[in-house]
């Protein structure tokens, strides 16, 4: 397992963090976020210098003051490395700032750290670091959930109580639900993705990780609205609800759920029903299809999305210019991009490919459209959808890597709101055999971020009691 410098970036000082909230002590401080590190791998880098200034100057009377905060390494803090996990970027230092982070600092938070991830963020167990794996702070065996596992395992360790991270098919809220924290995408286009390095850009979204939903909620609504930098991104008109109603889905009931997955989503179906929701059950046929057409769309975007690391503007490089450009683009992106990234690349580009396009990613978008309008449809007469959010608890170090399709319909329950571009929000609903967290997701239109708040704080508040 890497030492605490195992990250080239890594300073030799102190960082600055809280606890629900309330400052703690520099070296207090330092031994908790060492600790955490020692066990988990779930920094990439330590930014005590920028940290320390913010502190000092930041207004004692903003909304936010006292919130320390991590940042997933692929969304960009001025003066700070932002390697997305990957050698192609290692060494990189953006002359930006993302619009959420900004946000957040001009609330009075203070970022204290950048997190580790899967290389770009491709990946659903944080295996695929350039840096190594993030281990569950709940068990070393088991993996922290990707592609935002250093986020949610810097929450679950307790050595922040708000981490950001980045949601492409289920990478807050999977990673979220195996470290037994909440986990939030808001709905596509409420939060800016201007400095979010881009993987597939119509299903990215910048998503929120914390120990309780109240802090999510006040992260959300400093961070939230239009950026003029960001076209994607506007001023969502809010869909209340009022129904009073929740439905799970029939098709994510059985196969491919472990007993120990249903039970939990058992759970919370009587905790709503405690508190007075009512639960029904819906059917979304095309729900069969949201894998593949996820994992079709995505990769198509990646590829066109990392074309520009090719030696030439962007990221590092391999060989020198006289050996011609195809020679640095293809040494460059043999030696430092990692398996999974290759994997995602060559499948998005065979997707795209001159005889091919039609026949996948054509049929993807169709099969998105379908599913996108069963979603609506499923909602109607309903506040919120509620499936489990994974299909079992952590995997053990190792379990997927060697079948990575075993991974990918993992993601079958979360890559929904990401293909529907609705909010969703994972919340510890139980343990499995194992002892080892499950969570349950809820997912609402598009619009409902802050209801769906709610309604997931009196879930969570009821599964805790």
């Amino acid at each position: 397992m890497p030492s605490w410098t195992r990250s080239p970036w890594d300073t030799p000082g102190g960082l600055l963090v809280c606890s629900a909230g309330v400052s703690q002590p520099l070296q207090d401080t330092l031994a908790a976020v060492r600790q955490a590190q020692d066990r988990t791998n779930a920094f990439l880098a330590v930014l005590e210098e920028r940290a320390t200034a913010a502190a000092e100057r930041v207004d004692p009377d903003l909304p936010l003051v006292g919130l320390h905060v991590a940042v997933k390494d692929n969304i960009c803090v001025t003066g700070a490395p932002t390697t997305a996990a990957s050698r192609m970027l290692e060494g990189f230092v953006p002359p930006y700032t993302a619009t959420v982070v900004e946000r957040l600092e001009s609330a009075g938070a203070v970022v204290v750290a950048k997190t580790n991830l899967d290389e770009f963020g491709m990946g659903s167990t944080n295996e695929n670091s350039a840096f190594g794996p993030v281990l569950n702070p709940l068990d070393a065996g088991r993996v922290a959930g990707g592609s935002s596992g250093g986020s949610a395992a810097a929450v679950a360790s307790g050595a922040v109580p708000l981490a950001l991270g980045s949601d492409t098919g289920g990478s807050v809220r999977l990673p979220a639900a195996f470290c037994g924290v909440i986990g939030f995408k808001p709905s596509y286009g409420a939060l800016s993705r201007y400095g979010l390095v881009s993987y597939a850009s119509s299903l990215d979204q910048v998503g929120l990780i914390a120990r309780d939903v109240s802090t999510v909620r006040d992260a959300f609504h400093a961070m939230r609205g239009s950026d003029p930098m960001d076209p994607t991104s506007r001023d969502i008109r809010p869909v209340p609800m009022g129904t009073g109603r929740v439905a799970v889905v029939t098709e994510l009931l059985g196969e491919g759920f472990s007993d120990a997955a249903l039970r939990a989503l058992g759970r919370a179906k009587q905790a709503l029903e405690v508190d007075g929701v009512e639960v029904v059950e819906v059917s979304v046929p095309a729900v069969r299809y949201a894998v593949p057409a996820y994992y079709l769309l995505a990769t198509a975007e990646a590829a066109s999305n990392l074309a520009r690391y090719d030696g030439s503007l962007y990221g590092g490089r391999v060989g020198e210019t006289r050996a011609g450009q195809e020679a640095v683009s293809t040494g460059t992106r043999g030696a430092l991009f990692g398996p999974e990234v290759k994997r995602r690349v060559l499948t998005g580009t065979f997707a795209l490919s001159a005889g091919y396009r039609d026949a996948y990613y054509g049929k993807a978008l169709a099969a998105r459209s379908v599913l996108a309008a069963e979603l609506r449809a499923a909602l109607e007469g309903v506040d919120a959808l509620l499936t489990p959010t994974s299909t079992g608890t952590a995997y053990r170090l190792g379990e997927k890597t060697k079948d990575p399709v075993s991974m990918y319909v993992g993601d079958v329950a979360t890559c929904l709101a990401n293909l529907g571009g609705m909010p969703a929000i994972s919340v510890p609903a139980g343990v499995g055999d194992d002892g080892l967290p499950l969570g349950a997701q809820l997912m609402g239109a598009k619009g409902s971020d802050d209801d769906l708040l709610d309604l997931a704080e009196r879930l969570a508040e009821r599964l805790a009691a």
